[in-house]
C-alpha cells in the first residue's frame, strides 16, 4: 500500500487543529494532544471494534470524533496517531472458555501438586496460609492482573510490547524468551519421566512394587508385604525409590555433573513423543491449542477428585491431614516462612514468563480481564490447597504402614514426591494399575498445559517482533523452536540428567525471572506511568482500577519482588539431590545460567543508547514517541509517514 503525500498545516501552539484539517496518510489521522483524557480519547475507549470504525495505534477499533465547531482545546504537547483503515488481522480465541482454560492450565502445573504441600507443612502447616494469602493479595494477583491488562490492550508479545511502553526496557522481552527456553530444556524431561511411568503401568503388576527386579539392591525393603514384621532402617530403600533412581533415571551410572554419562534412549524416545504432541497442539496457534486445553486442563481436576476420595478412605489418612493443617503459629516469626510464601505464590501464578501477555493479546478489546484475573488466580490457589489433601492423605497412610511419624516419611520433595512417594502408595492400593495410569496421565496433562503456554509466549513474542519475515511461516518457526528445545534437553536425558534438571530448576528461573518482573513493574508503573496505564484499562473495561490496585502496582508489588530478590541473595539455594552434594563450581555455573538471560536487559539499554543520537534524556524520552509510530502495521508505512510528521514533531510547543 503506497503512501500519499498529504498537505500538512502548521498548528498554533495555543489551539488544536480540527480533525477535518489534520493530515491523513493512508487513512492515518494525525492529531496533537496534550496528554489529557480528551473527548476523542474517551470516545476511543468506548469503541466496539467494528470493521468500519477507526483504529488506534495498538490495533483496536475506534470511532474518531470531530470537535464541535468553535471549540478550542489545549495546546498540543504529544502526538497521537489514529489509524482509520483496518489493521493487520490478529488471531483471537474461538471462545472465552478457551482463554480461561489456557490460563488455568498454565498457572496450575506440577508445582501445585508437589511444591505447595511440601512448602505448607514445612512452614507451619495451617499457619502458612496466612502469609500465603497476604502475599497473593498484595503481590501475586496484582502482577497477574497487570500482565493480562497489558497484553490485552497492546495486543503484542513480550518483545514488541515495549515499543508502546518504554522502548529502552525492550531487553526484558528477550530475557523472558531465553528463560522460557531454559524452562523447556528441563520441564519437558519431567513429563518424559511421567510418560515412562505411564507406559510401565500397563502391566498386571506394577514394576515398582517388588524387590525382585534386575535393578534392585540388597537394601530394597518392601514393607507393604509384612508391615508388622518389617525391619526398616535408615539404609533401607523402597522398591519405588530404586525403580525411579536406578531404572528410570539410572543416576547410579553417573558420578555427578562432571560425568553425566550416555543418553538414555528410552527417555529420549519419550521426550520426542512429548514434543511431537506439543508441536501439533500449538503449530496453528490458539485456535488449536484452545481446543486441546479442554482436555488437558480439565482432566487433572477429575483425577485429583478421584484420588482425594480414594486417599480419604485409606488407613491413617487423618494423620496426614492433621500434619498438613495443624498450625504452628510460632513459625510466623521466621523470615524464611514469608520468603517461601512470596516465592510460592509468584511461581504458582507465573507472571514474568510472557505467557499472560501472549494469551491476553488474543482477547477482544473489551474483554473483562479484571474478572479473568480474579477467577483464574483463585482457581490456582484453591487447586494448590486441594492438592495438599491429595498428597497428605497418602503420606498419612504411608506413615501408618511404616509405623513411623508423618514427618519421617514426608521428606521427599519435588519430582521425588510424585515418582517415589505417591507411586509407592498407588502400587499398594486395590486396582493399582488403574490408579497408576490415571495419575501419571494427569502429570503429563499438567505439564503439557504449561509447555503449550510457555512456548506460545515465545512464539507470539517473536512473530510479533518479526511479522514480515515469520508472520506467514508460523508452522516452520514452531518446528524450529521445538527442535531447539529437544536438542537443548539432551543433557537432561543422560544418566546424570536429573542433576542437570535440578541445576536448571534452581538457577535458570529463580532470581532471573523475578528480577525481570521487578523491572517490568517499575517500567509500567513509573516510566509508562500509572495514570496512563489506568486510562488504558478504563478504555477496555469502562472503569478505572481502584486505589488498592494502584498502590500495589506502584509500591507494594515492587517491594514484594525486591523482598524475594534480596532473599535469594542472602539465602542462596543449598542444592542437593539424592546423595549428591553439588560442588562449588556448579554454583558459579548456575549463576552464569541465570545471568545469561537477565544480561539482555542492560545490554539492550546500552545498545539503544549507543545507536540513538542525542543526550540520554533525549534518547529515553524521544524514543517513546517514535515507537508509537513504528508500532503501526508495516515498517514501510511509518517510514513514509515520518517526513510528513516532522514539522509537527519539531514544533516548539511539542515535546
Amino acid at each position: 500500500m503506497e503512501a500519499e503525500h498529504p498537505e500538512t498545516t502548521e498548528s498554533s501552539p495555543l489551539t488544536c487543529t480540527p480533525d477535518t484539517q489534520l493530515p491523513r496518510i493512508n487513512g492515518l489521522l494525525i492529531q496533537g494532544n496534550n496528554g489529557s483524557q480528551t473527548g476523542l480519547d474517551k470516545e476511543l475507549g468506548r469503541a466496539k471494534g467494528s470493521d468500519t470504525a477507526g483504529q488506534v495505534s495498538n490495533g483496536y477499533s475506534s470511532a474518531p470524533q470531530t470537535p464541535a465547531e468553535g471549540t478550542t482545546t489545549a495546546c498540543p504537547r504529544t502526538l497521537v496517531v489514529h489509524q482509520l483503515t483496518p489493521s493487520i488481522h490478529r488471531e483471537t480465541w474461538s471462545k472465552k472458555m478457551d482463554f480461561l482454560l489456557s490460563v488455568i492450565g498454565y498457572a496450575v502445573d506440577l508445582g501445585n501438586v508437589w511444591r505447595f504441600p511440601y512448602i505448607c507443612y514445612q512452614n507451619g502447616g495451617g499457619a502458612f496460609l496466612l502469609p500465603y494469602t497476604l502475599m497473593a493479595l498484595f503481590g501475586g494477583v496484582p502482577l497477574f492482573y497487570m500482565e493480562l491488562a497489558l497484553g490485552q490492550y497492546h495486543r503484542s508479545g513480550c518483545i514488541s510490547i515495549w515499543k508502546n511502553i518504554c522502548p529502552i526496557f525492550k531487553g526484558i522481552g528477550f530475557a523472558i524468551c531465553i528463560i522460557a527456553l531454559y524452562v523447556a530444556f528441563y520441564y519437558n524431561t519431567i513429563m518424559a519421566w511421567a510418560l515412562y511411568y505411564f507406559l510401565s503401568s500397563f502391566s498386571s503388576q506394577l514394576p515398582w512394587v517388588s524387590c525382585n527386579n534386575p535393578w534392585n539392591t540388597l537394601n530394597c525393603t518392601n514393607y507393604f508385604l509384612s508391615p508388622g514384621n518389617m525391619n526398616w532402617t535408615n539404609h533401607s530403600t523402597s522398591p519405588a525409590e530404586e525403580f525411579y533412581t536406578r531404572h528410570v533415571l539410572q543416576v547410579h551410572r553417573s558420578q555427578g555433573l562432571h560425568d553425566l554419562g550416555a543418553i538414555s534412549w528410552q527417555l529420549a524416545l519419550c521426550l520426542l513423543f512429548i514434543f511431537t504432541i506439543v508441536y501439533f497442539s500449538i503449530w496453528k496457534g490458539v485456535k488449536t491449542s484452545g481446543k486441546v486445553v479442554w482436555v488437558t486442563a480439565t482432566f487433572p481436576y477429575v483425577v485429583l477428585f478421584v484420588l482425594l476420595i480414594r486417599g480419604a478412605t485409606l488407613k491413617g489418612a487423618w494423620r496426614g491431614v492433621v500434619f498438613y493443617l495443624k498450625p504452628d503459629w510460632s513459625r510466623l516469626m521466621d523470615t524464611t516462612v514469608w520468603i517461601d510464601a512470596a516465592a510460592q505464590i509468584f511461581f504458582s501464578l507465573g507472571p514474568g514468563f510472557g505467557v499472560l501477555l501472549a494469551f491476553a493479546s488474543y482477547n477482544p478489546f473489551h474483554n473483562n480481564c479484571y474478572k479473568d484475573a480474579l477467577v483464574t488466580s483463585s482457581v490456582n490457589c484453591l487447586t494448590s490447597f486441594m492438592s495438599g489433601f491429595v498428597i497428605f492423605t497418602v503420606l498419612g497412610y504411608m506413615a501408618e504402614m511404616r509405623q513411623r511419624e508423618v514427618a519421617d516419611v514426608a521428606k521427599d520433595t519435588g519430582p521425588s514426591l510424585l515418582f517415589i512417594t505417591y507411586a509407592e502408595v498407588i502400587a499398594n492400593m486395590p486396582a493399582s494399575t488403574f490408579f497408576a495410569i490415571i495419575f501419571f496421565l494427569m502429570i503429563i496433562t499438567l505439564g503439557l498445559d504449561s509447555t503449550f503456554a510457555g512456548l506460545e509466549g515465545v512464539i507470539t513474542a517473536v512473530l510479533d517482533e518479526f511479522p514480515d519475515v515469520l508472520g506467514k511461516r508460523r508452522e516452520w518457526f514452531v518446528l524450529g523452536l521445538i527442535t531447539v528445545c529437544f536438542l537443548g534437553a539432551l543433557s537432561t536425558l543422560t544418566y546424570g540428567g536429573a542433576y542437570v534438571v535440578k541445576l536448571f530448576e534452581e538457577y535458570a528461573t529463580g532470581a532471573a525471572v523475578i528480577t525481570v518482573v521487578f523491572l517490568e513493574v517499575i517500567a509500567v508503573s513509573w516510566f509508562y506511568g500509572m495514570p496512563r496505564f489506568c486510562r488504558d484499562i478504563e478504555a477496555m473495561l469502562g472503569f478505572s482500577p481502584g486505589w488498592y490496585w494502584k498502590i500495589c502496582w506502584v509500591a507494594i508489588s515492587p517491594i514484594f519482588l525486591l523482598f524475594i530478590i534480596v532473599s535469594f541473595v542472602i539465602y542462596p539455594p543449598n542444592v542437593k539431590l539424592f546423595d549428591y552434594d553439588y560442588p562449588p563450581w556448579t554454583t558459579v555455573l548456575g549463576y552464569c545460567i541465570g545471568v545469561s538471560s537477565f544480561i539482555c536487559v542492560p545490554a539492550y539499554m546500552l545498545y539503544i543508547i549507543a545507536v540513538t543520537p542525542g543526550t540520554l534524556k533525549q534518547t529515553t524520552h524521544g524514543r517513546f514517541h517514535l515507537a508509537l509510530l513504528t508500532s503501526l502495521p508495516g515498517p514501510s508505512l511509518w517510514k513514509k509517514t515520518l517526513p510528513a510528521l516532522a514539522p509537527m514533531m519539531s514544533h516548539p510547543g511539542s515535546s
